[in-house]
């Protein structure tokens, strides 16, 4: 179900980059990395379309929020599922984020890679 599926990860953080880039691409998954909001943005507005888009909250320049109005305003989310990775827990920023048009909110202290990767998996077995 995951073989040519897109993933791209939007975090600021390279390890949790590379750890969760793994983690996907052995579940078959195609990933593509963004260090942020601003380079995110870039690679929709050039046309990329991932599957899903693995947003990261608090980010230098453009945080999560700011992408999701951008994306919203700007119409690039397209079939694109996105989902928050953010340690940001609170039920304010959660309500905020589906909110501004995320599919679900994932707390990352709660969750393990491959309960991330699981929980994409069941998100685009929904949407199928």
């Amino acid at each position: 179900m995951a073989e040519n599926k897109k993933i791209l990860l939007v975090d600021d953080d390279e390890f949790l980059l590379d750890m969760y880039s793994i983690k996907f691409r052995e579940a078959g998954f195609t990933v593509e990395l963004s260090r942020g909001g601003e380079d995110a943005l870039n690679f929709l507005r050039q046309g990329m379309t991932p599957d899903v888009i693995l947003l990261d909250i608090v980010m230098p320049n453009i945080d999560g929020f700011e992408f999701l109005r951008i994306v919203g305003k700007e119409n690039l989310k397209k079939a694109s599922k996105i989902i928050v990775l953010s340690n940001l827990g609170q039920k304010e920023d959660i309500e905020k984020g589906l909110a501004l048009g995320a599919s679900d909110y994932i707390v990352k202290a709660n969750s393990t890679p491959s309960e991330v990767v699981n929980k994409v998996k069941e998100l685009l077995a929904k949407a199928s």
